[in-house]
């Protein structure tokens, strides 16, 4: 009798904790995903899987600092035995790696088959939605438009360079960012980019929303950071706009979000659905009509929900990834040294 008064007790505490993706089951039975997707935007979504389905989802979230950096080490420091069944990346390019590393599974999408191949491992073992762009931020009745670089380049420029500020590129999507610049610009322009941002004394923050209120605050004029940032920022009253610098190749840099399943075994049930359903077209719908407004990586979607995106750059993610490592040396031994 105590023990299923104890467990009718828990049940109750619980019921309001449901539309976090909670409900009263045991707790070794919760699907488990780290989840560098900001909590604000991946909640909506996590609950909404829940409410369908009633698995119980345990998420795991990283700080902006060491945005998924953090659980990408956490991922590798688990290898032997993984405690997460799910990754929900807010970028690809260390999906990637993990899945190089041999640390994810192979998974047979069930409804991924609209999304474009460029955004699917060909091994099958993630799958990209919901993108946001890479763009120079700035406080329009500070800086007009017209005065903006027309390419991230000339960003490193001292009337642009001695005013802006950067998230860290050792993690999150800067990280990524400076990786595509090494690909697309070779390592001299690339490393002569990050040393003339060190010779002007480019403000480096912990990350991308830290750079934004470096603007929103009047510290600097410009930031580089993402779209969702700006956007945000926007229906929070912030005086602020964006513009998409070009890379080199006539378009910018559009980073998706990721889904993978880890090594963790056996591969629950509630593990593949969750999985299929954060890349399905109503999760990617429903990370769309958060306040990130990831742009949708399906066609069909963006036109559904009558969205338009800037052109994006021809650039391999999968070359991007293999950069990192270089790219993020070159950071080391010149902009934070």
């Amino acid at each position: 009798m105590t023990s299923s008064c104890g467990r009718l007790i828990r049940c109750g505490l619980l019921l309001g904790a449901i539309s976090s993706g909670w409900a009263c089951a045991p707790q070794s039975d919760a699907v488990v995903v780290y989840c560098s997707v900001d909590e604000e935007f991946a909640r909506g979504v996590l609950d909404a899987f829940t409410k369908q389905t009633g698995v119980v989802v345990k998420a795991v979230f990283d700080s902006e600092a060491g945005k998924t950096t953090g659980l990408v080490n956490r991922l590798r420091a688990e290898r032997e035995k993984p405690r997460a069944d799910v990754l929900y990346s807010s970028e690809v390019f260390n999906t990637i790696a993990l899945a190089n590393e041999g640390l994810l599974a192979k998974h047979e999408w069930r409804t991924a088959g609209d999304i474009p191949s460029q955004y699917r491992d060909a091994d099958e073992r993630w799958v990209a939605v919901g993108a946001r762009g890479r763009v120079l931020a700035f406080d329009p009745q500070r800086t007009s438009a017209a005065s903006l670089p027309n390419s991230w380049e000339e960003l490193s420029e001292e009337r642009f360079a001695s005013r802006l500020a950067i998230g860290n590129p050792l993690f999150g999507t800067t990280k990524g960012h400076v990786a595509a610049m090494f690909v697309m610009w070779g390592e001299k322009r690339a490393g002569d980019f990050l040393r003339k941002l060190k010779e002007h004394d480019t403000l480096v923050v912990d990350g991308n929303s830290a750079a934004l209120r470096a603007v929103i605050d009047g510290r600097v004029d410009l930031c580089m950071t993402d779209t969702d940032d700006v956007w945000v920022a926007q229906r929070d009253g912030a005086r602020v706009d964006l513009a998409y610098p070009d890379m080199g190749n006539g378009g910018t840099l559009w980073i998706p979000c990721t889904v993978a399943l880890t090594n963790r075994t056996p591969v629950r049930d509630g593990a593949r659905r969750l999985a299929d359903f954060l890349v399905s077209a109503e999760g990617e719908r429903l990370l769309a009509e958060s306040r990130s407004r990831n742009v949708p990586v399906r066609a069909s979607l963006r036109e559904a929900m009558h969205l338009d995106a800037p052109v994006g750059g021809e650039m391999s993610y999968a070359g991007i990834a293999g950069a990192l490592e270089a790219s993020a040396k070159a950071v080391r031994e010149t902009l934070l040294k």
